[in-house]
């Protein structure tokens, strides 16, 4: 297929994305991880739980269903992981969800052990689902993978992405997802972090009335490092994007977030908001927040804020003088920073999965803080 570029494109032409690149200015992937590792991968391992009306195919770069290969020819993203995990060992899973389908029950996809692959998803118009995409831990070395999504008119996804802390790992992950007219797409993000771990979502607002509403937590120790980067084009009038992302570092972590909005000329009525926090809570933490904003077009609402600190004093002093431990009290208020997040995730059981992520995070966060 001419969509897959060579072993050779990857090595040489493009290479593993380093710190000289601006996208991965804070994220030196070269330094971690070296072509031929890239190049001998081995293919990535998942497990899959649908419902019955999910049409679910295995995929190989000779077995791709006509539709799934027409997305890949013309949507797939500019990044040079994401080719990697199409020209290596190319496989993964494609499902597509029919028009109209209202799915009650979450499609859950894990990942486990080493390798590369991809997901490729199309909601059918007025299509209504949920992905829970999850990662195990501590275990593998490196994993490269790409999910492509189209939400064509008025269909509505919620995708939510638990990867728990694996401090010895290289991950990428490359979401790329194009929406059509009056669609909704809303993401939760939930990173553990590891020797490098980078999340990567590119959206394209293709239809007039698409929405967007991405947000996540990043809980860090130790010596993980952790990369929300995403990318947002408002390409035609009358769109909607809103990012939250809230970050805690703790030991001698790092946490990233970059974001970008795109409003393309003509693109009257588009309205943007982002905003990215990060704690602190540790001397030799760090955290690199960085909104930008790009804009062709008059009549529009954009906005974009950044903030990094750490606890409150008056706010952690008013507890420790009702007889609250130090601890404890820095652990309440952590809770009360991250919970505008967690409480944007609808459904029970999954926010309930989220908060149990983040009680986990900041026990190994808060370990030997002050």
């Amino acid at each position: 297929m001419s969509m897959v570029p060579s072993v050779q494109d990857i090595r040489h032409a493009k290479g593993i994305p380093h710190r000289r690149i601006e996208d991965w200015k804070y994220s030196d992937l070269r330094a971690v991880l070296d072509p031929e590792t890239l190049a001998r991968n081995a293919r990535i391992q998942w497990r899959i739980k649908s419902p019955p009306n999910v049409e679910r195919t295995s995929i190989g770069i000779d077995s791709l269903p006509n539709w799934a290969a027409d997305m890949l020819q013309r949507h797939r993203s500019a990044s040079p992981m994401d080719a990697a995990a199409l020209a290596f060992d190319f496989h993964g899973v494609a499902l597509r969800i029919p028009p109209g389908a209202q799915l009650a029950e979450p499609i859950h996809l894990e990942f486990h052990a080493d390798g590369q692959g991809q997901v490729v998803m199309l909601l059918g118009k007025g299509a209504s689902a949920t992905l829970h995409e999850s990662h195990s831990g501590d275990g593998y070395a490196f994993r490269n993978i790409s999910v492509l999504i189209m939400l064509e008119d008025g269909a509505r996804l919620t995708q939510i992405c638990e990867a728990p802390p694996a401090s010895d790992a290289v991950s990428v992950e490359t979401i790329s997802v194009v929406q059509k007219a009056n669609s909704h797409y809303r993401a939760h993000f939930m990173q553990g972090g590891g020797k490098l771990s980078r999340t990567e979502i590119a959206i394209l607002l293709a239809g007039e009335g698409a929405e967007a509403d991405l947000s996540g937590v990043s809980v860090l120790g130790g010596k993980t490092h952790a990369d929300i980067t995403t990318r947002i084009d408002h390409a035609v009038p009358d769109t909607t994007s809103r990012q939250l992302f809230k970050k805690v570092a703790g030991g001698h972590s790092r946490a990233v977030y970059q974001g970008k909005i795109t409003v393309r000329e003509g693109a009257i009525g588009s309205d943007s908001r982002q905003t990215a926090k990060a704690l602190l809570l540790s001397n030799h933490a760090e955290a690199d927040l960085k909104p930008e904003l790009e804009i062709f077009a008059d009549d529009v609402k954009c906005a974009h804020g950044a903030a990094v600190g750490d606890l409150d004093q008056d706010s952690l002093f008013y507890l420790r003088a009702r007889g609250i431990p130090e601890n404890e009290a820095r652990g309440m208020l952590v809770h009360a920073f991250l919970q505008e997040v967690v409480d944007g995730i609808e459904d029970d059981s999954l926010r309930a999965s989220a908060v149990a992520f983040v009680d986990a995070g900041l026990a190994r966060a808060m370990a030997g803080t002050p």
